[in-house]
């Protein structure tokens, strides 16, 4: 089992009651899928807030980022870097701005 650092956006830290950075337990491979099955566990109020519920896509104006790079189109069960699953690294979950 891992301990894993996240990062969340002002309305998502509203909604769940909680300071910028949240930790999780993920059993398994890291992946954003069982990052964001542990948020979701842990914080009932974000679920379908970052993905769908049925379809358990991300959300249009969601992003994901790991190690400065973003993942948010990569497979969600690519396992993500090993500096995420030491806790060295933080999963950040980012509102994307739509306009111009």
């Amino acid at each position: 089992m891992a301990t894993i650092r996240i990062v969340l956006p002002q309305h998502l830290r509203t909604l769940a009651g909680v300071d910028r950075e949240v930790r999780v337990e993920v059993e398994g491979p890291i992946t954003q899928r069982s990052i964001l099955n542990a948020l979701e566990t842990k914080y009932p109020a974000l679920r379908g807030t970052v993905r769908d519920q049925i379809t358990g896509e991300r959300r249009p104006l969601v992003r994901f980022f790991v190690c400065e790079e973003d993942v948010s189109h990569d497979s969600p069960d690519a396992e993500l870097p090993e500096a995420v699953a030491s806790e060295a690294e933080p999963f950040f979950i980012v509102g994307a701005i739509a306009g111009g």
